[in-house]
């Protein structure tokens, strides 16, 4: 009987697992709600990371531009959607152009771009509405922006301010800035881009612009050394002015040195043959014709003459004869 008794305690276990049921159904769905809560909170949540933007539109229109990074609430789609806009720093390259300088010279000029969405609401939407929020076509807006700005900046130079053998005429940063200020003013109003740098790649001259180029460089070396022919010149003049003079004085101080030494050595001579004199006029007057002969006769010159007339009476007669006058051709 006592087993019998026991066999019909069996079903109370199973009583219990039926009052089981409800409460295990009953976690099921409390972490199906939570699960649900918490996709639905998920789909609230929106993470702005750093160097983007996020646009919530509310059924297809933006209604508000978050541009801290961190994490903020929205409505759940279809209700609220997110854009996001890319504010990271691009560079852009204008390709090459042929622009026309102020002095009617062609130059062929590659330029490159820096540029990037600014942080503030305005301008995001701008950029959205503008360009799709598509950063290729933005790009190629502004190739076709830069290409007019070179054209336009260009005709406010001559071709010696970007191109010259002397660095100190040289005006590329002006151009550069010019081209920026011009760049930044369009892209800013119609795409909402700011433009943070624009820059030279490359400066090239076509074969015409080349040789005007070569042209005028060699008319100012020209010009150079016009200028340094004419001071050697005018030095080389000055030094011969000097010499001519300097050679005057010094011909004239010789001559009239030799003027002086000859006046003098006439004066001694005079004064020695006056002495020769007194001392023996007949000697003097023998050498005296003796020098006369010498200085008349050369080493191949033959005269007949008369031998009793002066000065050759010296060679016949002696001194004595040759002092006192003839008396007569016999002797």
């Amino acid at each position: 009987m006592v087993h019998h008794h026991h066999h019909h305690d069996h079903p109370h276990p199973g009583h219990d697992g039926e009052s089981e049921t409800p409460f295990r159904r009953n976690r099921r769905m409390m972490i199906a709600a939570i699960i649900v809560v918490i996709l639905a909170v998920l789909a609230c949540l929106v993470q702005i990371s750093p160097g983007e933007a996020v646009v919530v539109t509310r059924f297809g229109n933006p209604v508000r531009v978050l541009t801290t990074p961190g994490l903020t609430l929205k409505l759940p789609s279809p209700i609220d959607n997110t854009v996001r806009v890319d504010l990271r720093l691009r560079s852009t390259s204008s390709g090459l152009h042929d622009v026309g300088t102020r002095d009617g010279l062609r130059v062929l000029v590659q330029a490159y771009i820096a540029w990037q969405v600014p942080d503030d609401p305005e301008h995001v939407r701008q950029f959205l509405r503008a360009v799709r929020n598509d950063p290729a076509m933005a790009a190629e807006q502004l190739r076709s922006f830069m290409g007019s700005a070179l054209e336009i900046t260009a005709s406010s130079f001559d071709l010696s301010d970007l191109v010259n053998t002397q660095p100190g005429r040289i005006r590329l940063d002006r151009f550069e800035s010019a081209l920026k200020s011009r760049m930044n003013e369009q892209a800013l109003k119609v795409y909402g881009i700011s433009v943070r740098q624009v820059g030279l790649e490359r400066l090239t001259l076509p074969a015409e612009t080349l040789q005007a180029t070569i042209e005028r460089m060699r008319a100012e070396r020209d010009t150079v050394a016009a200028q340094q022919s004419a001071e050697g010149r005018r030095a080389a003049a000055k030094i011969q002015s000097d010499a001519d003079r300097d050679s005057r004085e010094q011909l004239a101080q010789a001559k009239a040195d030799a003027a002086d030494v000859d006046a003098k050595s006439r004066i001694a001579a005079a004064k020695i043959y006056k002495e020769a004199y007194a001392s023996d006029p007949q000697l003097y007057t023998m050498l005296r014709s003796l020098d006369s002969l010498d200085a008349l006769i050369g080493s191949n010159t033959s005269l007949i003459l008369r031998t009793d007339a002066a000065p050759f009476r010296a060679l016949v007669d002696g001194p004595a004869a040759a002092s006192s006058p003839p008396k007569g051709g016999k002797r």
